[in-house]
């Protein structure tokens, strides 16, 4: 056998472990999630204070990680070593989401933006086919001007009405009573 040249693999030495990426995920959030909470800093002190109290003043026989407290290191460097990769693939996760999320929103902008300029043409060109072009101030001058003729109207009408001018009643008189058909 020639070990020059590559050959085919015969075997592995460690089985393929295959994990579903989105459970994988979810745990990583999971457990980052948890970590950034209150509960887990409370417990986190409870574990440090009865371990520290513990080896500090249990009988030397009862005593499993005296002063140095090296065990309690090596916890903590072990939860420091799984908990980093978990927080960052959790944050890769969230990251994504956010990308997505703003593509769509992207999306949603550019596709308002192609419709207030569609609409604005469309409205450009009923103005332009309309010859005269109201503007909005002209519009409010006449529509003021209409609403000062009926309310000088209403105003003469109700001065009527005060006034007791018998023609004004005797019109109304006529106006409510049905006519009869004998």
């Amino acid at each position: 056998m020639r070990l020059d040249l590559p050959g085919p693999r015969t075997g592995r030495r460690m089985p393929r472990v295959q994990l579903d990426s989105e459970t994988f995920g979810r745990f990583a959030e999971s457990v980052a999630r948890f970590m950034g909470t209150a509960k887990f800093i409370v417990y986190m002190t409870i574990i440090v204070i009865v371990w520290v109290t513990w080896n500090l003043v249990a009988i030397f026989r009862l005593r499993w990680d005296p002063y140095p407290f090296i065990l309690l290191n090596l916890f903590f460097s072990t939860q420091a070593s799984y908990s980093a990769p978990l927080i960052l693939l959790a944050q890769n996760r969230q990251e994504d989401r956010d990308r997505m999320s703003m593509a769509e929103d992207r999306r949603v902008t550019v596709q308002s933006r192609s419709d207030m300029d569609f609409l604005a043409r469309e409205v450009a060109a009923i103005r332009m086919q309309m010859g005269d072009l109201a503007t909005r101030d002209y519009i409010r001058s006449e529509m003021r001007d209409e609403l000062q003729d009926h309310l000088r109207e209403e105003l003469k009408a109700a001065l009527a009405d005060l006034d007791g001018n018998p023609e004004d009643e005797d019109s109304e008189q006529a106006a409510s009573t049905p006519e009869r058909h004998d």
